[in-house]
């Protein structure tokens, strides 16, 4: 369905074919971002990866070499670093040196520095975490899908270690299936950044004019539950957002037995959440949890 947004065209797609369209057969087409007041004023006028408008891929393919060379540099000079010196150098030390390189064709400039700093941070602060609030939200909800995730892991892992990043490709399917039942459940942003037609194109059969800003309404699978986008302009934390949450699942599930507190019952959590960019839950959940002490430290000396 096209619409229009004052003058502006908006194709909203309302079913998961529609989003395959969209989302696969057309990426390429609709992979850019609309300049919007979101993308003006919260990344830096559109400085971040998230709101940047898409380039060219040639272009991407002629700094391949020279950021193979910046990465061989900061890998190098960090083991140098290491062997001298004590504290290690972060993120923004590392964009710094690059701000001030000579060298680089393509320059860093402040309003960059800024919308890349704000990816790191803004992209992972909340999200992960979150999730894992939600999840607990809904497995104090179902304490008998506990269960059943520690004697997956107890099978799985063992009972005398915790769960490692080594172990995350033969996690339990019951974890992996937790995470994504609550993405379903409790998508953390309800609405998926806009995608912005940069050519003509033609859409099932209707001709969709360039400068089509794109919506997805989405239910249900395949092209349905998009937790971290779809194609060219997906989230690109995906791997390591994905990782990061079932790892620490795994560990809290493995290591720690989960009660609510008191005499609160199931029944009595609240689901209630407050609207935002992403949307916390609107009360705390009060439970208790006792540590298994057969695990070793995760943190020795």
């Amino acid at each position: 369905m096209l619409l229009k947004f004052g003058s502006k065209p908006v194709l909203i797609a309302s079913s998961p074919e529609m989003a395959k369209e969209l989302l696969k057969t057309h990426d390429a087409i609709f992979a850019s971002r609309p300049a919007l007041a979101a993308g003006k004023y919260i990344s830096y006028n559109n400085s971040d990866v998230s709101w940047a408008r898409y380039g060219y891929l040639k272009r991407m393919k002629a700094l391949e070499k020279k950021l193979i060379e910046i990465f061989k540099y900061v890998l190098e000079d960090h083991k140098v670093k290491a062997k001298e010196e004590s504290i290690p150098k972060d993120m923004v030390d590392v964009l710094l040196q690059l701000a001030n390189d000579p060298t680089l064709e393509v320059k860093l400039t402040t309003n960059n520095l800024m919308g890349l700093i704000h990816d790191l941070l803004a992209g992972g602060t909340d999200t992960s975490a979150m999730t894992i609030e939600w999840a607990f939200q809904e497995l104090a909800r179902n304490p008998k899908i506990i269960e059943k995730a520690k004697q997956e892991l107890d099978r799985t892992i063992g009972k005398e270690r915790w769960v490692e990043e080594e172990d995350f490709p033969r996690l339990p399917y019951y974890v992996e299936a937790i995470i994504k039942e609550t993405f379903r459940l409790q998508p953390l942003s309800k609405i998926l950044a806009p995608h912005y037609s940069m050519e003509d194109c033609n859409v099932a059969g209707y001709d969709i004019p360039k400068g089509t800003t794109k919506d997805i309404d989405i239910k249900g699978n395949n092209f349905a539950l998009l937790p971290f986008g779809s194609g060219r302009r997906r989230c690109p934390g995906y791997n390591l957002g994905i990782k990061l949450a079932g790892i620490t699942m795994a560990n809290l599930l493995h290591g720690f037995n989960w009660k609510l507190a008191g005499v609160m019952k199931s029944e009595d959590i609240s689901m209630e959440e407050i609207y935002e960019i992403f949307d916390p839950r609107f009360s705390c959940l009060a439970v208790l949890n006792s540590f298994l002490q057969q695990f070793k430290p995760i943190f020795s000396e």
